[in-house]
């Protein structure tokens, strides 16, 4: 990634103030903008193909929860980076967005520093998975340039981020990494990310395995952080 990257943001905003300020903010960082004012709106400047969304968690009609959740149920915009923006602080809502399907979490108030900081990690990790491999272990075939992931011959949908650590823990079977090594390593270099973030998204990850009974590969280990076994 460029050190000014010329991508495009949809900004969804109900203030207009706030909004006029974070497009000033934006393209002052070298991105272009597309404005929304709610979830209905910004639901048709999809068309226009945006790189990453900026959504307020409070929305008119519907919240910025409820319209992630949408997203990420749809294949077309299931891998769309999103940042939520919020005045909501309490680790209960942070993790009710990284629940809903959000990629990252900035409260307000905030520099405009730390939110530049976050779009560019974010975009980051979103372009880096187009590495053309294919990665199988027991059963579980994971194709990184497709995006897609079988287990025993049947499809299963993850998470753009659920992705990404799955890839990771499969590229390096066996080996523990601490919370702190696996937000280096799927979350790159962002110091505002928690390493209580890792725990939500490996819950996540389980969750999604289980029906399949492979969530028991990804193992907790004590005192030290998560491994990747191939041996159940």
């Amino acid at each position: 990634m460029p050190d000014t990257p010329n991508y495009k943001i949809l900004l969804v905003e109900d203030e207009e103030a706030i909004r006029e300020m974070l497009v000033f903010t934006l393209q002052r960082g070298g991105y272009e903008v597309i404005e929304a004012a709610d979830a209905r709106e910004a639901a048709e400047k999809l068309a226009e193909k945006p790189d990453l969304m900026l959504l307020d968690w409070m929305l008119p009609g519907i919240s910025g929860v409820e319209f992630t959740q949408r997203l990420r149920r749809d294949s077309a915009t299931r891998d769309l980076p999103i940042i939520m923006l919020t005045a909501r602080g309490e680790e209960e809502n942070k993790l009710k967005g990284f629940d809903a399907g959000a990629d990252d979490y900035v409260t307000k108030p905030f520099s405009t520093q730390e939110l530049l900081a976050r779009i560019k990690a974010v975009l980051r990790r979103s372009h880096s998975l187009h590495a053309n491999e294919v990665i199988e272990i027991n059963g579980m075939e994971l194709d990184t340039a497709g995006h897609r992931l079988r287990i025993e011959g049947r499809p299963l949908d993850l998470g753009p981020t659920e992705f990404r650590l799955l890839s990771f823990f499969m590229g390096h079977s066996e080996r523990v990494f601490s919370r702190d090594q696996l937000l280096d390593q799927v979350w790159g270099d962002n110091v505002y990310i928690e390493d209580r973030t890792v725990d939500v998204h490996i819950r996540r990850l389980r969750k999604a395995l289980a029906p399949f009974g492979y969530d028991r590969h990804i193992q907790t280990v004590r005192g030290a952080g998560y491994r990747f076994s191939r041996h159940i």
